[in-house]
């Protein structure tokens, strides 16, 4: 006879693209984020893997595995409700337990998807932005799995200098792909 660990309580599965703040407000909530990559077929993989019931993408879509293998509005929203019913809250109050952290995406076409870790001026741009944000910000650096762009996300209090960031990144990133 097998037994299983139950998963740890109030772990929600999101996206790399998943705002910081989320994170933030799970962590102070006494629960934990597990990021996977963007798309929900990785939210669902991680979720049945590790045995963890509630998943979602930044795009809205949720995920409860004790009712739908998929995000369903339905679902989403009569969950909402009963927090909302449990709780004795309106919605708009119950928002406010996250702060967003600003986020700043810039969306860029590149000719070509050459592999991240061999693009050492792009490396060292991400490294010094992240050195400059320290625990107050992250960068995300990817490309499209479905078209043919690259994508530099950072997250940090200030949004003028990770939007200044993000150029930076996207600028070395448009040079390196050059075909």
């Amino acid at each position: 006879m097998r037994t299983t660990r139950p998963p740890p309580p109030l772990t929600l599965v999101a996206t790399v693209m998943s705002n910081l703040g989320l994170e933030r407000a799970i962590k102070g909530g006494g629960g934990r984020v597990v990021r996977t990559q963007v798309g929900d077929r990785y939210v669902v993989e991680e979720m049945r893997r590790s045995g963890y019931n509630f998943g979602g993408e930044q795009s809205g879509h949720l995920v409860f595995l004790d009712h739908a293998t998929t995000g369903d509005g339905i679902v989403a929203a009569l969950r909402t409700l009963a927090v909302m019913v449990r709780e004795g809250k309106p919605l708009s109050e119950l928002g406010k337990v996250m702060e967003r952290t600003p986020q700043v995406l810039v969306n860029l076409a590149v000719e070509r998807k050459v592999p991240l870790d061999q693009l050492p001026d792009v490396q060292r741009a991400i490294a010094d932005v992240e050195a400059q944000l320290g625990e107050e910000g992250r960068v995300l650096v990817r490309y499209s799995g479905t078209e043919s762009k690259a994508r530099v996300m950072i997250e940090g209090m200030d949004e003028a200098r990770i939007k200044h960031w993000a150029d930076e990144i996207a600028g070395a990133l448009a040079k390196a792909c050059r075909a």
